[in-house]
């Protein structure tokens, strides 16, 4: 088996992970993520506004944190599968303060955006792309449902360090847990699907950790562990070919 196979593969096995292995706290929903909001905007520029659509939302707390911005006026929160970070919606709404007549859900499937092309200003997820089967045909879904010059924006997306996972000791159901959660792809990976899919990337490393913790993340982040926030461009016809590859 080629590499692109043994990637598939290994995509399609990651699927069958349970949801409920991925969850997270209401406090991080609530409290630590909401941040990037913020963060997206003094550290790399990001100004959400018009229609923005939110990818597999869960909890929808990007959904709740941009509802609140004056220049956004509609937020589709889709899902591509119910889980248990749903539930956790309605407590995330209030804690969050979010404008909820704002809010859309929706399911969706990443194969096939039920959106009329060029819809969105904005694109959003966390921690998504790294499960879909096909990454690369979301990607292109994602930059037809995108206006001219729209923006995907993706946090929270495990990427390969450069020094190698290992599964450690243990028994082996563990030891294959462990690499089931490993990142599957590189920046080098990531920058290579948003290319053939249309995007210009902006690849920013962040850490949402305080004090001397932020400083030591600083330093070996993408390392030892690797922590970007993504923010993917539309490109027009000077990116065509690429496209049909």
């Amino acid at each position: 088996m080629n590499a692109a196979g043994a990637k598939r593969t290994t995509a399609a096995t990651r699927t069958s992970v349970p949801a409920a292995a991925s969850s997270t706290s209401l406090g991080d929903v609530t409290g630590l993520f909401p941040k990037y909001v913020s963060l997206l905007r003094n550290r790399a520029g990001v100004e959400f506004r018009g229609r923005i659509l939110e990818l597999d939302a869960g909890s929808a707390w990007f959904a709740a944190e941009l509802s609140k911005l004056p220049k956004v006026v509609e937020v589709i929160a889709t899902d591509f599968a119910r889980g248990p970070a749903q539930a956790q919606a309605t407590q995330v709404f209030k804690a969050l303060r979010a404008q909820e007549a704002k809010i859309i859900r929706r399911t969706a499937s990443g194969h096939r955006l039920n959106f009329r092309d060029g819809y969105f200003d904005f694109v959003v997820c966390d921690a998504v792309l790294h499960e879909a089967m096909n990454l690369l045909q979301l990607l292109r879904e994602v930059r037809r449902v995108l206006k001219p010059g729209g923006q995907l924006v993706a946090v929270r997306e495990p990427v390969k360090p450069l020094v190698r996972w290992r599964a450690g000791r243990g028994p082996a159901s563990s030891r294959t847990a462990k690499q089931l959660q490993a990142p599957l792809y590189s920046r080098a990976d990531y920058q290579d699907h948003f290319e053939r899919a249309g995007f210009s990337l902006e690849v920013s490393r962040v850490s949402l950790a305080a004090g001397l913790r932020y400083f030591f993340d600083k330093m070996v982040n993408g390392l030892t562990h690797a922590r970007y926030v993504f923010v993917a461009t539309r490109r027009e016809k000077a990116g065509s070919r690429r496209l049909k590859k």
